[in-house]
């Protein structure tokens, strides 16, 4: 199958992940660290796949819990199959070590797992990946689905497992929690349709809905079911905080005061770094998130912008060409933490200069 003129998924990587499933007797999945609604939504539908279609023994792993505004998406029943390394670390160690088969999802290396990084690394598994962003290492996989030009992960492995003779191109055929945790999934990744939507999206979506998803109840719980705090700090940093250069870069910067002082809980800023995009003047979007000894970075930018480039460049991350992150350490990259802003506007004004 075609997918936005991406190469086919090809009949023997099918095959041969067919072949794995059926010799595996544990599974383990894990996804990046800070998890998304696209790397929960995908571990939670690849589980509900394995389990109900395939009765496999399937469980998730991640390196901390699943932030509160996504973690609708895991439905009560499965909460004792996600195994959180800072929680229990013995548990979470012992279920990677005895898997026979691991699935690596929504993130192009075990590196980015955080503290699972060296117990998968360890692994002596057969090791999968299926992810949509650049530069895969795929040197640690035996098996890479991996493809840029798609949604997200989700919209990916929807395609994937249309492929797997049990579901047979018949998306009513995934289990119905599969198909809500998709939906979810590409939906927060394409920031409800307004990014990264291609023709192939649309067609996933109306096959899901088809399906029976009840996409106002996603819709709902992703964006009608925030707390008080979030919204008034939303309204503190976009008034008070918001800073746009002569060249059309708005940064944001969230100190741990802030933080503290809003009681800002992890995924409450997931989207604020795309609001200053609606200002026609604003060509890239720069939110940093302060942590101990370094701020997290999330950047955005219109067409043309490349924050992929300014991420790998000036930020020490990367990632898709107009959705990118990742860090700024102090004292490394500047001397203190006060200096965030001016080292903002340098290194901006450079990039967009070249």
């Amino acid at each position: 199958m075609k997918i936005n003129g991406m190469k086919t998924i090809e009949t023997s990587k099918v095959a041969i992940l067919d072949h794995l499933i059926g010799n595996a007797v544990q599974i383990s999945l894990v996804a990046h660290t800070r998890e998304d609604g696209d790397a929960l939504g995908s571990c939670i539908a690849l589980m509900h796949y394995l389990s109900e279609c395939r009765n496999c023994n399937v469980g998730i792993t991640f390196s901390d819990p699943v932030p509160d505004s996504i973690s609708f998406i895991i439905p009560q029943a499965d909460r004792n199959r996600i195994f959180i390394k800072s929680k229990d670390s013995t548990s979470t160690t012992e279920w990677i070590k005895n898997s026979d088969l691991v699935f690596c999802i929504d993130c192009n290396s075990f590196s980015r797992t955080d503290k699972l990084q060296d117990v998968y690394a360890e692994s002596k598994a057969k090791k999968v990946l299926i992810d949509h962003h650049p530069s895969p290492d795929s040197a640690e996989f035996d098996l890479s689905f991996s493809e840029t030009e798609i949604s997200s992960t989700a919209e990916l492995l929807f395609y994937i497992l249309l492929e797997m003779p049990e579901i047979n191109h018949d998306a009513s055929k995934l289990p119905i929690a599969a198909s809500n945790s998709l939906m979810a999934g590409m939906t927060t990744d394409t920031n409800n349709f307004a990014n990264s939507t291609f023709p192939s999206t649309l067609n996933m979506a109306s096959q899901l809905l088809a399906a029976g998803v009840n996409r106002d109840e996603i819709l709902s719980n992703l964006y009608n079911c925030y707390r008080e705090n979030r919204v008034r700090i939303m309204g503190h940093m976009l008034k008070d905080m918001m800073v746009i250069t002569k060249k059309g870069v708005a940064y944001m910067i969230l100190d741990k005061e802030t933080i503290d002082k809003y009681d800002v809980k992890e995924g409450e800023t997931e989207g604020f770094v795309n609001i200053p995009l609606s200002i026609k003047k604003v060509k890239m979007s720069i939110l940093l998130k302060q942590d101990e000894g370094y701020f997290r970075v999330s950047i955005r930018s219109k067409k043309g912008i490349s924050a992929n480039k300014c991420a790998i460049e000036y930020f020490n991350g990367g990632g898709h060409e107009m959705a990118a992150g990742g860090k700024l350490y102090y004292p490394k990259d500047i001397a203190q933490s006060s200096m965030a802003a001016e080292y903002i506007e340098r290194v901006t004004v450079t990039f967009l200069n070249k």
